[in-house]
């Protein structure tokens, strides 16, 4: 039975028995081996495969240019495919060519007369790496997507008439187009991802990956496996070798989010990583070497919590070059008109509602309000409101918040153009109604009425 790491590999050599041989023995250990004598073939070959492994000789007699035909086609091959993994042939007098044809980008060398233990191997150990390089990419390709995607839906910032947030914008503005860590401090919901994304979109890795992680979602044991990786059989379920997000982020971002939430036992690991710039995967004992921007967001009192022995100094130190911190959005109440017609327009627009606008009375609710979810409250909150609105713009009524986080002229969430008694009355009621889901009984014994006297009202206001 073929082992399964092994799936198509591409041998080229121009002496026949050699590759009659590397047939009879692979052929026991993977699904498809593919020999060709002549390389001028190869550009055709992998334009129409994909190969685990291809096992290039060294030297082609055909070839002019004695000592450098493996170098050639080794180049080739990497221009055709640059997550190619290739292993040479060699003879034993060639081994330092080979050594600097490993450096130009080959995977590893055998040597005539091979042994064919240690061939397989060879072979299965750059099927592995293969298989990194292609999770690696897919990892990518996902992550690229979804920044791409959060991007376009938050392609800049709202907001900025707040004296608060112009600093902000011009923190970042100073600090994107370097590689210096950034530490992001501010409570749930004022948009650290944001903050980060557009360090990502003015730095100089913009065209590369960013990877966000949510470090509050790690357990312990799933800690290094997701940022280091692990190897195939490293534990239970690793059923294959998986590339970790440290892994997957190298040449791009890497955005820590809640780095708080971390252990001590973690954040050791994560500054052994970051001082050393290299990981190791689970279950293996090579050293990768990263190249990543960090940037870390957390909304827990950091430096309170060096003070109490709860978080590394050293740690800290090492993600905090530059800090950026976020005001809440009950500091910056300018910024919520801006933010409320920018989360109108996105909502009207996605649920398809011919909602064009905010009373001035609603704005003026919103901007009285506490906002314990900051941002994120705001934009849920709007969300509802166009989904729940059959009016084209929004009123007071259509904006409900939980009491204990009113001011108390806006007690029970209300707010008034004007203090018409009719007014009023049928806004309570209205309130009151939305409250017990438009139970009479639980209506009127809230508004302290009989069951009539609430009737002649809801007929007297057409409600």
């Amino acid at each position: 039975m073929p082992d399964p790491s092994f799936d198509k590999i591409l041998v080229v050599d121009d002496d026949e028995d050699v590759l009659h041989a590397l047939r009879l023995l692979l052929k026991k250990h993977a699904r498809a081996v593919h020999t060709e004598k002549n390389p001028e073939q190869i550009p055709t070959l992998l334009k129409n495969e994909e190969y685990d492994v291809i096992l290039l000789d060294m030297n082609f007699t055909q070839d002019v240019t004695s000592g450098r035909e493996g170098f050639i086609w080794l180049d080739k091959i990497l221009d055709l495919d640059p997550s190619a993994v290739v292993v040479l042939i060699t003879a034993y007098g060639d081994v330092e060519t080979a050594v600097q044809a490993i450096k130009e980008g080959a995977t590893d060398f055998v040597l005539k007369p091979w042994q064919n233990e240690k061939l397989i191997a060879t072979l299965a150990s750059a099927a592995r790496l293969r298989a990194s390089r292609r999770e690696a990419a897919r990892l990518r390709s996902r992550e690229r997507q979804l920044s791409e995607d959060l991007d376009h839906r938050y392609g800049e910032f709202v907001g900025g008439a707040a004296p608060s947030m112009q600093r902000v914008f011009e923190t970042i503005d100073k600090v994107a187009a370097t590689d210096a860590s950034v530490l992001i401090l501010g409570e749930n919901g004022t948009g650290k991802e944001l903050v980060a994304r557009a360090l990502h979109r003015a730095s100089k890795r913009a065209d590369e990956v960013f990877v966000a992680v949510d470090m509050a979602a790690l357990t312990e044991t799933l800690f290094e496996s997701e940022l280091f990786g692990h190897t195939k059989g490293a534990f239970t379920d690793a059923k294959e070798d998986r590339a970790g997000r440290f892994e997957v982020a190298s040449g791009g971002t890497l955005f820590l989010d809640e780095i708080g939430n971390l252990s001590m036992p973690l954040q050791a690991k994560l500054l052994t990583a970051l001082q050393r710039r290299e990981i190791t995967r689970v279950g293996s004992n090579k050293h990768i070497p990263i190249d990543v921007r960090l940037i870390c967001a957390t909304n827990q009192p950091v430096y309170e919590m060096v003070r109490e022995n709860t978080f590394r100094q050293d740690l800290l130190y090492r993600i905090n070059t530059v800090e950026i911190h976020l005001p809440p959005l009950r500091d910056r109440v300018e910024d919520v008109p801006l933010l409320a017609d920018h989360f109108l327009a996105q909502y009207a627009k996605k649920y398809q509602k011919e909602v064009k606008g905010i009373s001035p009375a609603a704005l003026k609710k919103l901007q009285k309000y506490h906002w314990p979810g900051n941002v994120r409250e705001l934009q849920h909150m709007i969300e509802r409101a166009i989904i729940m609105t059959e009016s084209s713009i929004l009123q007071p009524e259509d904006f409900f918040f939980a009491g204990q986080h009113t001011t108390p002229d806006e007690q029970d969430g209300l707010v008034f153009d004007s203090y018409n008694l009719e007014a009023v009355e049928k806004m309570v009621i209205r309130k009151a109604l939305d409250k017990h889901e438009g139970n009479i009984s639980q209506t009127a014994d809230e508004l302290g009425l009989t069951r009539a006297s609430l009737y002649r009202r809801l007929e007297k206001y057409g409600l």
